[in-house]
């Protein structure tokens, strides 16, 4: 008996989980890039979103693999804990880097402002008021009147109320 017939079943599940894998990864990638073509044509937020899409699938593909190829439940939620808890108590001091990638997502699918704007951010000791000239998955780069470079973390955007002071024009006359 050769190495397939013993572990038919397992090899077709493999498969299946790659299929899978591919065609989501397909999917999301054009409906994402479908999303972000409707509402903007910021490109750089637009790969970065696939970036957290494709490794989620990943890790559930992983996962799957895990399951198909007869791991015990126990053992993997056990791992899983274990990982989990590393990950957590390691992150725990890094709350911010995961609030900006969260504030990032959300700043790509909510789309309150885009590069070019003029906005104002209301904070009591310090406001800012300056041009978007890029939005990161961590920060807003800000440029104001007098030339300073602000970089802003995108979790206090979402924490501090903004106002869209007016969009950049082009510099050309108009005529009735």
């Amino acid at each position: 008996m050769n190495i397939f017939e013993h572990y038919y079943r397992e090899c077709i599940g493999t498969g299946l989980v790659i299929f899978l894998v591919i065609f989501l990864r397909i999917i999301v990638t054009k409906a994402v890039r479908r999303y972000a073509k409707s509402h903007t044509g910021i490109e750089k937020r637009t790969n970065l979103v696939i970036k957290y899409i494709h490794l989620l699938i990943n890790i559930l593909a992983l996962i799957s693999l895990i399951v198909i190829w007869g791991v015990q439940k126990n053992d993997i939620l056990f791992t899983l804990s274990s990982i989990a808890t590393v990950v957590g108590v390691a992150m725990f001091a890094q709350w911010s880097i995961l609030s900006n990638i969260t504030s990032g997502i959300i700043l790509f699918f909510s789309f309150p402002f885009k590069i070019g704007d003029v906005i104002k951010i209301h904070d009591k000791d310090f406001a800012v008021e300056g041009e978007i000239i890029d939005i990161n998955a961590f920060h807003v780069d800000l440029i104001t009147k007098e030339g300073e470079h602000i970089i802003y973390p995108n979790n206090l955007l979402l924490q501090k109320g903004i106002s869209i002071v007016r969009a950049k024009y082009d510099d050309r006359e108009f005529t009735d």
